[in-house]
């Protein structure tokens, strides 16, 4: 467990850099950029499905396991966003039109589902808190992927 907490701090501490430096100076090709958020969405997506398995029923419910999956996932969700540069939604990837056409109602996605991330940490402590926050964090992934992701 000390391990996760480790690498989630890291992880969130790295997401606080990435703000200070332009997309484009951190890909030094639109593939680079690719890689990196869809990293970080398939290590979101890993921890959402085990917290869900918990709501589920299907695995037990561990208060610590879902805190350790909570806190990464909070970590990650303010990660993909610098890795949208120009040219860096093609063929290769789900990415439906173009994010930044309308930067303010993106940027108001992004926002949405790091706040939801965000009350996942506490949340989690109980099974009843980790359904309820589960569905709104699940509901703001869900707001992003209706626009922005081709099935």
């Amino acid at each position: 467990m000390k391990r996760s907490m480790l690498a989630a701090m890291v992880a969130a501490g790295c997401a606080g850099a990435l703000h200070l430096v332009p997309a484009q100076a951190q890909f030094a090709k639109a593939e680079d950029a690719i890689k990196y958020r869809q990293a970080a969405y398939t290590v979101m997506s890993n921890h959402m499905g085990r917290l869900s398995a918990m709501a589920r029923g299907t695995r037990p419910f561990d208060a610590a396991s879902a805190q350790s999956s909570a806190r990464i996932i909070e970590a990650m969700s303010h990660l993909p966003w610098e890795a949208f540069p120009p040219g860096s939604a093609t063929d290769k990837t789900r990415v439906k039109g173009d994010p930044w056409k309308d930067a303010a109602a993106f940027k108001k996605l992004q926002d949405g589902l790091m706040a939801e991330t965000a009350k996942l940490p506490a949340a989690v402590a109980t099974l009843d808190g980790l359904k309820q926050q589960l569905g709104a964090t699940g509901k703001a992934c869900k707001d992003c992927r209706d626009d922005y992701r081709k099935d």
